[in-house]
């Protein structure tokens, strides 16, 4: 019988995925999951897109926001192909375009903007009032409690260990398809200890916010594509870098869902530190499509 992978051995397979070769100038090559099948996780692509960018640009500069396309959907057992291109080196701001390929097609193209540090006036909103993480239950034992109920040809993704601990707040679509607000509250951290470097603990925010982001906006309708009732596919995806954070300590994802039409849904969301500093925000327009019941 196989063990299971430690967390140490979950972080570092991310870290594998976002420690990218060099292929040549402002080219790099990221690594594909070792037991990669099936689509790949957007979030990885986003991450290793942003690694590239920050390749290109000086340690003085960090990124303050990223905006990202979804082309076409990645194959998660092949490698990816990143050319970041410099549009901007300036006194203050660097501007760097990323595509990210997978055998010649374009999978994703990214715009990223990178800030030299500088004082100016500063306010934030305050952290919601949620439970504290070490009174919530880990996600991953809420999958193992609720795989009966997920379709068969679902339930080994939905089960799939992973590097980013999560404990949500509310429940999750696929354990209650009663319709309720378009509103989710989740504590992320990395199952393990990360690296000091801040473009790593950067790296890691953005594969972990496209985690549980788009599954609010089907929270109003009783859609689940883990229920397989739904289609849904990301579309677009910001992120704005607003404090530092270490991504191995705890952190809250409070997002929430505006608007939804048209088969597309769109969702924000705000990542605060434990001790309620606003570090980052997140927006997305997702395809949600759905799926009605053969007769």
């Amino acid at each position: 019988m196989s063990q299971s992978p430690t967390p140490e051995a979950l972080v570092s397979g991310l870290l594998r995925l976002l420690d990218l070769d060099t292929a040549g100038d402002d080219r790099f090559i990221g690594h594909n999951r070792p037991d990669g099948r099936g689509r790949m996780f957007g979030g990885q692509v986003i991450a290793q897109a942003l690694v590239a960018a920050e390749r290109t640009v000086g340690e003085d500069r960090p990124v303050h926001s990223l905006h990202a396309y979804f082309l076409r959907g990645g194959n998660e057992a092949q490698g990816v192909d990143l050319s970041v291109l410099r549009d901007l080196d300036g006194g203050s701001f660097a501007n760097r375009r990323v595509v990210a390929s997978q055998g010649e097609t374009p999978i994703l193209t990214m715009v990223a903007s990178f800030h030299r540090r500088e004082a100016g006036v500063s306010h934030a909103n305050p952290m919601p009032d949620v439970p504290d993480p070490d009174d919530l239950p880990d996600e991953a034992g809420l999958r193992a409690q609720f795989a009966d109920r997920i379709p068969a040809d679902r339930r080994e993704v939905m089960l799939r260990l992973r590097p980013i601990e999560q404990r949500p707040a509310e429940a999750r679509h696929w354990m209650n398809p009663e319709p309720r607000e378009a509103r989710s509250h989740t504590w992320f951290r990395t199952a393990a200890p990360l690296p000091d470097d801040p473009r790593v603990h950067r790296a890691v925010l953005a594969y972990a916010s496209d985690m549980s982001l788009l599954g609010t906006c089907t929270l109003p309708h009783g859609l689940s594509w883990i229920m397989g009732n739904v289609m849904g596919v990301s579309l677009d995806h910001a992120v704005w870098f607003h404090d530092h954070f270490r991504a191995d300590e705890w952190l809250l994802y409070a997002c929430d869902s505006p608007w939804a039409g048209n088969a597309r849904g769109f969702n924000r969301g705000q990542i605060f530190t434990r001790d309620g500093r606003h570090v980052a925000s997140v927006a997305q327009e997702g395809l949600i499509r759905p799926i009605r019941p053969r007769d």
